[in-house]
């Protein structure tokens, strides 16, 4: 008796601690999105050694009195819920109530805040308890300063990562709440040197130029659509853009950045066959919807989502980005002409040369998902001379080439009215037989099947041949029909007429092979990956010579297929040699 006991709030306030306040991140995450719920038009965070030793939120929002003030330091105190129906409705990023106790609990803050009509308070707190609350003159809004995080858990530092590190998530965070609120004003320092400054003017794409560069973003096209259930606008990358991994993909959901494994995939899914395997693209995707139809409650860091009609959303994105990144898809070529801009380009270049550098020594590169931060500072009226103009063409019909020779009995020269074209002979063929055969694969049917004189037998391992069992159904739907021949023996009597000559025994394998290795056999899946597997295997290899006639024949394929520009895998078929860049490598333009 009496082992079961309620804990004391302090106590609980550092467990609850540890589920919201992982880094110094989390805590200029919470701070920030209470300011943007008070309605913020401005926002400035100042972190001192990445937030380890200081964290300062200033904003202009709302404000509180002072029994707000004390109040919001409570365990569950929140001005954005007071129902459960209102858990249905969420509108707000904020509403556990627990980001300021928690906070208070590890740290020592104090509190400056007005709501304009009522004197100023100041409020002290050490390790959640509140030491003083005092009058305070202070402009309508908030200033809250957070230092020595953890000092009363030194456990949890010993988990924190460099101060480098725990600086990129910060700025990965602030640069993806501009991303979502380009109307707010952010800006972020750390050791008092600017990091990221936004104008809060609401022109996304001037926010996407500050974060992933002018020149990427010339090269991203904006997209809208919609359903019944649902509202989707942002921007995309073309396939020639691409990262090394998927951070560079941004998912707002009423205005709240989420993490969606489904809608990743969704993004990635459109670009199918377009990009470089382990290449992605740069996109931000905002999604309007009835917060009927979310869950934002299910994860304390507030980070994840569930969506109502999800497969329907997913089906939404997929469509409406594939089908603007093929309508303005060209070639990529060698280089680009001279971009001739309204304004000059001479500030902003010598701006990345003046403040680029500097961040670089505090923030050193690692790899591909750090991202390049352009810095803004106040003092230059930088924000108005970046003019951010799209120089992406409607796509043009596949050019009339004209074969001129071969490379190394590799790549195919041919020339057009603009220029020339070098083609990929083995990524050209890739492309052809990979639409041909999706398009078998996908429509499997018994008049399409050959007797074969001798059947084809297969050997497999017991465990092996039981796994096969299971998928004879998804097999067949691909075109393979097996047999059981003994315990762990199969035997393919008859296979379809397009399966290519030759290479029916080793095909067969191959498609065995992928059910193998897959575990779980998805039909789409299954069906999508023989056909790249037999474009790939039976296409034409480097090194191989071939007639003028044999050029024209593979050209003229190439260019009645659907997507003529990328092989199966996303690497391009095809690279454009301009006139102009012609003439200028011999000087003939200068």
């Amino acid at each position: 008796m009496g082992q079961i006991i309620v804990m004391e709030e302090l106590l609980s306030n550092k467990i609850a601690a540890g589920e919201v306040v992982e880094r110094p991140a989390s805590v200029v995450k919470e701070l920030v999105e209470n300011a943007i719920d008070a309605e913020s038009t401005s926002i400035e965070i100042i972190l001192e050694e990445a937030g380890l030793a200081r964290i300062q939120v200033t904003d202009n929002g709302k404000g509180m009195d002072e029994e707000d003030a004390v109040q919001s330091f409570s365990r569950h105190a929140t001005s954005k819920i007071t129902t459960e129906h209102d858990l249905f409705r969420i509108r707000s990023l904020g509403f556990r109530g627990e980001a300021l106790a928690s906070i208070a609990s590890v740290s020592k803050i104090s509190l400056w805040t007005s709501d304009g009509e009522n004197v100023g308070t100041k409020v002290e707190l050490e390790g959640g308890r509140v030491l003083s609350c005092t009058p305070a003159s202070i402009r309508r809004g908030t200033d809250i300063v957070v230092k020595q995080l953890f000092f009363n858990t030194p456990a949890r530092l010993k988990y924190l990562k460099t101060i480098q590190t725990e600086l990129g998530h910060s700025i990965d965070l602030i640069n993806r709440l501009a991303l979502s609120f380009p109307s707010i004003a952010f800006k972020l320092s750390n050791n008092n040197q600017t990091i990221i400054q936004t104008s809060g003017r609401g022109d996304l794409r001037q926010v996407l130029a500050s974060i992933y560069g002018v020149s990427n973003v010339k090269k991203m096209i904006g997209f809208e659509s919609e359903s019944a259930d649902f509202h989707i606008t942002g921007y995309a990358s073309l396939p020639e853009i691409t990262r090394a991994s998927k951070n560079y993909l941004t998912i707002l959901v009423n205005g709240r950045w989420v993490k969606h494994y489904g809608l990743n995939n969704a993004i990635v899914d459109a670009y199918h066959t377009l990009l470089p395997i382990g290449r992605y693209p740069i996109v931000v995707l905002n999604i309007e919807t009835d917060p009927m139809l979310t869950d934002v409650n299910v994860h304390p860091a507030k980070h994840q989502i569930r969506l109502s009609k999800e497969k329907e959303l997913m089906e939404l994105v997929k469509g409406t980005i594939r089908s603007v990144i093929h309508k303005v898809q060209q070639p990529p070529k060698v280089t680009e002409k001279p971009e001739v801009k309204k304004q000059p380009s001479v500030q902003f270049d010598f701006f990345k040369q003046t403040y680029q550098a500097p961040l670089q020594e505090t923030i050193p590169k690692k790899d591909e998902t750090e991202q390049p931060f352009i810095v803004h500072e106040e003092k230059e009226p930088l924000q108005e001379e970046v003019v951010v103009e799209t120089y992406i063409e409607e796509k043009k019909p596949f050019p009339d080439l004209h074969v001129v020779g071969q490379i190394h009995g590799t790549y195919i020269v041919a020339q057009s009215d603009d220029g020339f074209y070098l083609i990929d002979q083995h990524a050209a063929q890739e492309r052809i037989k990979y639409e041909f055969y999706k398009e078998k694969v996908g429509e499997v049917s018994a008049s399409e099947r050959q007797a074969l004189l001798l059947p084809l037998t297969f050997h497999y391992s017991l465990d092996e041949s039981y796994r096969i069992k299971e998928s004879l159904e998804e097999l067949e739907n691909i075109g393979v029909y097996l047999e059981e021949f003994g315990s762990s023996s199969f035997v393919v009597r008859e296979h379809p007429t397009w399966f290519p000559k030759g290479n029916e025994t080793k095909i067969i394998e191959s498609l065995i092979e992928q059910v193998l290795t897959n575990r779980k056999a998805d039909i789409k899946k299954l069906r999508e990956d023989a056909a790249i597997m037999m474009s790939c295997k039976l296409s034409i290899k480097a090194n191989h010579y071939l007639t003028t006639k044999d050029m024209e024949q593979l050209l003229e394929s190439l260019k009645n297929a659907q997507h003529p520009l990328t092989c199966p895998h996303g690497r391009p078929v095809i690279v454009h040699f301009t006139t102009y860049e012609v003439e200028k490598m011999f000087k003939r333009v200068m």
